[in-house]
């Protein structure tokens, strides 16, 4: 078997749905729109593929959408990871093609959740998740309350405040502000984040993520493949994935996250450190998200990510630019984050970012978080 890093499999299509609120298509629509505008991208046909990757909590999905694409794969993958799958999708698809069971992956993933939202009005205990029966009845509306409490545990332990936390929004806001496509684009400050209704202390309505329709792709092949495609293809340097727990009672340090181990594999297989890293694209789907992970990925001191958002490292003119294209709190949340990380991380490496491009960005770091702080993938891309 070939190694699957070291630049043997690459990214080499990337694009989305219609991304927004009330978008009239099924998630299945969706991925079906993403797919066709990301072969396009690449400059593939849909004949091309042999591999197909997405992933929901029931049914068949991966199976649904290559008959629905009229693809016959030779390999797919479902793994359910939350929001951390469609990162760790690349990782698999390098793997794949690198054992010679496929040579074009295609990634998908589609959600109407704004459109379905009165759902969530009915759901109760899911049945697959009996330590839940010992939360919900207490009130627990996770993941926010999941979240909350590693955050409000954070703040204790090293005292990082709301104004911390609301850096991140006022950051992500900014880059949002760049980017045409992103679904919340007017200015906001510290104050105003702070001023926004409480929902879980010591998340205000600006702390949280979005909540929107949508739908990306993204196209894997080998590193021979991608030469002759349309677009500069973007390598694979090395990857990680870390698992905890499940639900949060489980997670033994609510401060340390896995993204302690997916980092440290990732940058041990690119063999690169923190320090070589130009851009980052870290899963916000709360503020709190993107302080914990900056620390567990080792861009700044365990307790200190706070104030290290808060000089002002994460927001244009940074000196790692972060979420760059509004992320999960300003441009699109449709459920699951993962796959719109990676999209915007390709175009940062390619220099299709327009306003909000980052100067002669070479390397792209990746994480998606999936679950309650439970799965973490990480990915370390290079132009």
């Amino acid at each position: 078997m070939r190694d699957p890093f070291n630049r043997s499999a690459a990214i080499v299509g990337v694009s989305e749905s219609e991304c927004g609120r009330g978008v009239a298509l099924t998630p299945l629509q969706h991925q079906a729109m993403a797919a066709r505008k990301a072969l396009d991208d690449a400059g593939l046909q849909k004949s091309d593929v042999d591999a197909v990757m997405t992933t929901d909590v029931i049914g068949l999905p991966s199976l649904m959408l290559a008959e629905y694409l009229a693809i016959r794969p030779r390999f797919t993958d479902t793994t359910v990871t939350g929001g951390s799958a469609f990162v760790l999708f690349v990782e698999r698809a390098a793997l794949a093609i690198a054992a010679g069971l496929c040579e074009v992956v295609l990634i998908t993933y589609g959600s109407s959740l704004w459109s379905d939202r009165h759902r969530f009005s009915t759901e109760a205990v899911d049945p697959r998740m009996p330590s839940a029966q010992f939360e919900f009845p207490y009130g627990d509306l996770s993941p926010i309350s999941a979240y909350s409490l590693a955050a409000m545990r954070h703040m204790h332990e090293y005292g990082t405040t709301s104004e911390q936390l609301a850096a991140v929004a006022v950051a992500s806001r900014q880059w949002a502000m760049r980017n045409p496509g992103a679904l919340l684009r007017e200015p906001i400050t510290v104050a105003d984040v702070i001023d926004s209704p409480m929902v879980a202390s010591p998340f205000h309505k600006l702390d949280c993520c979005l909540m929107t329709d949508g739908g990306g792709a993204v196209v894997v092949t080998s590193a021979e493949r991608a030469k002759d495609l349309r677009r500069p293809p973007v390598y694979l340097l090395g990857s990680g994935f870390s698992t905890t727990h499940m639900t949060i009672p489980q997670m033994k340090d609510l401060t340390i996250s896995g993204a302690v181990e997916s980092g440290r594999l990732a940058f041990a297989r690119a063999g690169l450190t923190p320090r070589d890293i130009d851009v980052v694209q870290i899963y916000d789907s709360f503020t709190f998200s993107v302080i914990l992970a900056l620390e567990d990925l080792g861009f700044c001191e365990k307790g200190r990510g706070g104030e290290f958002v808060e000089a002002g490292h994460i927001g244009p003119g940074g000196d790692l630019p972060t979420n760059t294209s509004g992320g999960g709190l300003s441009y699109t949340h449709p459920g699951a984050l993962g796959i719109f990380l990676v999209i915007e991380a390709v175009r940062q490496l390619r220099g299709d970012c327009g306003e909000r491009q980052v100067p002669d960005a070479q390397r792209a770091l990746v994480h998606g978080i999936g679950g309650w702080l439970s799965a973490h993938a990480t990915l370390v891309l290079a132009r």
